[in-house]
């Protein structure tokens, strides 16, 4: 039986040949510099230099790209911006090869002087998972499939 929201066919939203497609996660940091060398860490390939930008955009494996905008950039065309105003909305998932990566990575992160939110720990669902926050305070999730 196909369960319809997981597989099941839906029509076109507003109408159009193509619905929206997710192509891109925007962070927006206060301090460029060391948001990119935490995301350096985790293996983006983030190029040399992009520090220097406003505005820096990498490509994903999939196809989807990851967009950093320091704070000056969004208030240039939102001037009534002014950050989050509760609990985080949004969070990242990096897939690791495997329940030791997980541990070694937070290790690294933490070892590095980055926040850990939540030590690495075997979940009920079947993962090794783990969170560290980034320089702004959002929530990355380290996980891996646990055999065990």
């Amino acid at each position: 039986m196909t369960v319809s929201y997981k597989t099941g066919s839906r029509p076109r939203a507003y109408g159009l040949s193509k619905s929206p497609r997710l192509d891109a996660v925007s962070v927006t940091t206060a301090d460029l510099t060391a948001s990119l060398a935490f995301y350096r860490r985790l293996g983006l390939d983030i190029p040399e230099g992009a520090e220097s930008a406003p505005h820096v955009e990498v490509a994903l494996p999939g196809g989807q790209r990851l967009l950093w905008d320091t704070e000056d950039v969004v208030r240039s065309f939102d001037p009534g911006w002014t950050g989050s105003k509760g609990g985080e909305r949004l969070g990242l998932a990096f897939l690791c090869d495997g329940p030791a990566e997980v541990d070694a990575v937070y290790a690294d992160l933490t070892g590095a002087g980055y926040e850990g939110h939540l030590e690495p720990w075997d979940a009920v669902w079947g993962q090794r998972y783990a969170v560290v926050l980034d320089p702004d305070g959002c929530a990355v999730s380290l996980f891996a499939a646990n055999p065990s």
